[in-house]
């Protein structure tokens, strides 16, 4: 995992990654910093239509069929069509997807939930799949999102949904209820307040409420269908109980006289009716031979327990990706994302490490920036996405992006800037990036290739650190080895003639290293004083074994609590 300051925001202090690579050997350099650590995945991996690109590892060989794992001059992977013609286009699929399904198993905690969006191509088999890897007893639903959008060039019928199969890793860690605001909320109320504000009768607005809750998009709110100046309503049954008040009268507020009462008496005391006609909570017909039914608002009922069929429509992201010039195909809705993220409506989650490593646009990390804005959570995420080439006729490359996770990035700066503008708390919130991207072990494994001597005695007589690597590269590279996550805290400080990194430091605690070829006596002094639990050198500083070792004794003396480590 090389860093790489010039595509981060705010590098130093964010605790979001953006790793540009293949997402199977990120995930692998994230099983130990991350085992355990995530609770929510979201991808939205090939739906391996016969036209789309998969990721085409090279799992199998035979003299008499090669798999494709052809390489740029660069050495990055090429990238072929998976033919509906191809012997095993279902394979090829569940073999690109099965270990990294499997790796991302080792990463949720056991409190963690993954959700992958899928369309029909694939979805038996992915089930099966996760079945496998998760267990059966382990899956929570598969929704169906519908949408607006229609394949208008399908023969016999346009399909207008896809999938979304979610799992988690253990379910009987996993905290519930669940509660979700119902879908659309914001859009139908704002809606709703425009009906009550036309000047028609209140029965033409509950006429245009109606037709409203027939759109796809608004069914969480079936019944209520009713508006006055407090909210949207609907009303509820008065009786329905053996045994109830059968004393208080009310009346019609037009005809004064007295009103049908249910036939078992109300639910209600004398006191909670008295109360609710003062609040006027109760809904009247036309006269006193209809019984009173008290109203039902929506504000207090938003909350429901998420429902397997949802309704998203792209249109809102696709428009604001075109407004901040950002063209991509098919990107999944913000909202979508937001409400998968926030599915449980649980607080255990709104700190959680949020992972997407199909990234594509870089929705997801939209999404986590927005709902913390508006709940105050402090999610992170970390995004994985292959620098997998734009065409040169596509939109995107003519706006000046190479490959795609150049206009991801982007995406989430230009999000970041936006969201932060309406956030009354935003200093409280992550709007940055650690850019972070796969290359080639630090180490240059070629240095003993020729060597005819002691491997021991020649470390430290050459340099075994690739020229091409920065002290940065360095640090994270310990990172990685040493199973420590990568969102800690990074800080440069000139010590002596020399450059320090601090990684997450307090006195006794966190990292402290120096790479640098000449190690300065007082560097030394000061990093000992320092009382890091951790300090890191380079093996090459060193020019015998002999000054290696008095390093290590003057910590044992002065600094006990410190692990030393030298690459």
């Amino acid at each position: 995992m090389r860093p790489d300051l010039d595509e981060s925001v705010d590098f130093g202090n964010t605790q979001n990654l953006f790793i540009t690579g293949d997402n199977l050997e990120a995930l692998k350099l994230l099983q130990e910093s991350y085992l355990n650590k995530v609770d929510m995945i979201y991808i939205d991996p090939p739906y391996n239509t016969g036209h789309d690109f998969i990721y085409h590892d090279n799992f199998y060989k035979t003299q008499s069929d090669e798999i494709d794992d052809s390489r740029d001059n660069d050495g990055k992977r090429q990238f072929t069509v998976n033919s509906r013609e191809n012997g095993r286009y279902h394979s090829d699929w569940l073999s690109m997807m099965y270990p990294r399904l499997t790796l991302a198993r080792n990463l949720l905690s056991d409190q963690g939930i993954i959700f992958v969006s899928i369309d029909d191509t694939e979805r038996n088999n992915l089930e099966i799949l996760c079945d496998e890897i998760f267990g059966q007893d382990n899956k929570i639903a598969t929704f169906v999102i519908s949408s607006n959008s229609t394949k208008n060039n399908a023969r016999y019928v346009s399909v207008t949904n896809e999938y979304v199969v979610c799992y988690c890793r253990k379910m009987e860690y996993l905290p519930g209820p669940w509660r979700v605001v119902k879908n659309n909320a914001d859009e139908f109320l704002r809606r709703a307040k425009t009906i009550y504000n036309m000047d028609i009768s209140e029965e033409e607005k509950h006429n245009e409420l109606l037709a409203l809750v027939k759109y796809p998009r608004f069914y969480d709110f079936d019944h209520y269908t009713y508006v006055d100046s407090r909210g949207v309503y609907q009303t509820s049954d008065p009786g329905g109980v053996s045994n109830g008040n059968k004393t208080t009268v009310i009346l019609h507020p037009i005809t004064k006289k007295p009103c049908v009462t249910p036939r078992d008496g109300w639910r209600y005391s004398d006191d909670e009716i008295k109360r609710k006609l003062s609040n006027n909570e109760f809904a009247f017909g036309l006269d006193e031979t209809t019984v009173p039914r008290p109203k039902r608002y929506i504000d207090e009922y938003l909350l429901q327990v998420p429902r397997s069929t949802l309704f998203f429509d792209s249109q809102s992201t696709t428009h604001w990706l075109k407004d901040n010039c950002i063209p991509f195909d098919f990107p999944k809705p913000v909202e979508m994302v937001s409400y998968l993220i926030n599915i449980t409506g649980r607080d255990e989650y709104a700190n959680s490490i949020v992972l997407d490593f199909f990234a594509g646009s870089g929705t997801t990390a939209h999404a986590v920036m927005k709902l913390n804005a508006e709940d105050g959570g402090h999610r992170k995420f970390i995004m994985v996405q292959l620098d997998e080439k734009c065409d040169e006729k596509s939109e995107a490359y003519k706006a000046g992006y190479k490959t795609i996770d150049q206009l991801s990035r982007e995406r989430i700066r230009r999000a970041a800037k936006q969201i932060k503008e309406t956030d009354k708390n935003v200093a409280d919130h992550d709007y940055g990036f650690r850019a972070l991207y796969v290359d080639k072990s630090n180490v240059n494994d070629d240095v003993f290739a020729t060597a005819d001597v002691d491997r021991t005695q020649l470390q430290f007589q050459v340099n075994n650190i690739r020229n091409d690597r920065s002290s940065l590269d360095l640090l994270f590279g310990v990172l990685v080895a040493k199973g420590w996550q990568l969102d800690g805290k990074v800080e440069e400080r000139q010590i002596g003639n020399n450059v320090v990194y601090l990684y997450d430091y307090l006195p006794g605690a966190g990292m402290v290293s120096c790479f640098d070829e000449n190690l300065d006596g007082e560097t030394v002094n000061q990093i000992i004083n320092m009382h890091p639990n951790v300090a890191v050198f380079r093996e090459s500083s060193f020019n015998k074994s002999s000054d290696k070792l008095n390093l290590m004794e003057r910590f044992k003396n002065d600094s006990p609590e410190t692990s030393v480590w030298v690459i």
